[in-house]
């Protein structure tokens, strides 16, 4: 199991699992398109393909040539708020491009495939979600992702590979390297708060001022990209290992309100910062945490940077240093 192919391999996460991969001398592959992703997060140690998931064909000789034994699928569309703007779009990147990968897979080396998905294809108000919560997604964007998980479990049974469905809290944070963070605004809130504290009078914009919450606000896991991105690799390992599939929550099982996180960065700007209530915006969740006895105890993960003063740190660090 050395020949990696990772989609979405330019982007904020891939280039992280990425850089782990190259370390633990894997052979990476990566296919991307370049609309989200970013020339210069591609590791110069992986051979790179400009190519858009769509393109089957292509992506069946890639896999043929370089003697891809495993996938990571991460290429996708992302915003929750412009997925409320654009469902065609998200149909065509996020199900049917995941079709193409798997089409792509077929009758070739391939004999795991791990999946980035989302805690957005849950139903919303559990608050605590185990992988076996109602799913019931309310955006966009969660309702591609799970129609993505449909068809990877049904064609990865058909095929004889093995899965693991990582669902994703929010992702949040820089590389240890300070080389690698979010370049792509998306709309992502530490990205905005990290932006707004390196101006001289710093806005904090928060959607929703009136959610059932302790402080009104919608609560969230946040999960440092360094913690998430060794998870792949982890149960990479253990699905090939034992040849079972697994879905998985990928979260820490704490939940920080946008208040909170907002409060962190102004202490961390050390500046004064006006905070705007704006409108709910249309899909947005109201609480949600990951229940993630699951992980913990199948890939022994030990989070590392499980600490929301570290996590606003280093994303505001990402933005002073790129």
């Amino acid at each position: 199991m050395k020949n990696i192919l990772v989609t979405g391999g330019a982007g904020y996460i891939g280039s992280h699992i990425i850089e782990i991969l190259i370390k633990k001398k894997y052979n990476v592959t990566i296919v991307d398109n370049l609309i989200t992703g970013y020339k210069k997060l591609i590791n110069k140690e992986a051979k790179f393909y400009k190519l858009n998931i769509l393109n089957t064909k292509k992506l069946k000789e890639i896999i043929i040539e370089n003697n891809i034994d495993s996938v990571i699928h991460l290429a996708a569309s992302l915003s929750i708020g412009i997925g409320e703007k654009h469902p065609k779009k998200y149909h065509k990147n996020n199900v049917l491009g995941t079709e193409s990968i798997l089409n792509a897979c077929k009758a070739s080396r391939v004999k795991n495939f791990i999946f980035s998905s989302t805690a957005a294809v849950y139903k919303d108000g559990l608050f605590k979600v185990t992988e076996r919560s109602k799913l019931k997604p309310k955006s966009v964007y969660g309702k591609t992702k799970l129609k993505a998980e449909k068809i990877i479990i049904k064609t990865c049974l058909k095929y004889k590979i093995n899965y693991g469905i990582l669902r994703y809290f929010n992702v949040v944070g820089s590389s240890l390297s300070g080389k690698i963070g979010l370049i792509n605004k998306a709309d992502h809130l530490f990205k905005n708060f990290s932006i707004e504290t390196l101006k001289r009078n710093p806005k904090f914009k928060i959607y929703g001022k009136n959610y059932n919450t302790p402080d009104k606000t919608t609560i969230r896991d946040y999960v440092h990209v360094s913690d998430l991105s060794a998870i792949h690799l982890k149960v990479l390992d253990k699905i090939s290992y034992i040849n079972k599939s697994v879905i998985l929550n990928c979260g820490y099982g704490k939940g920080i309100s946008v208040l909170q996180a907002a409060n962190e960065f102004k202490k961390q700007s050390n500046k004064s910062v006006e905070i705007l209530f704006k409108k709910r915006r249309k899909g947005d969740m109201e609480k949600i945490i990951a229940v993630n006895k699951k992980i913990l105890k199948l890939i022994k993960w030990k989070p590392k940077y499980n600490n929301l003063k570290y996590l606003v740190q280093s994303s505001i660090l990402w933005e002073k240093n790129s």
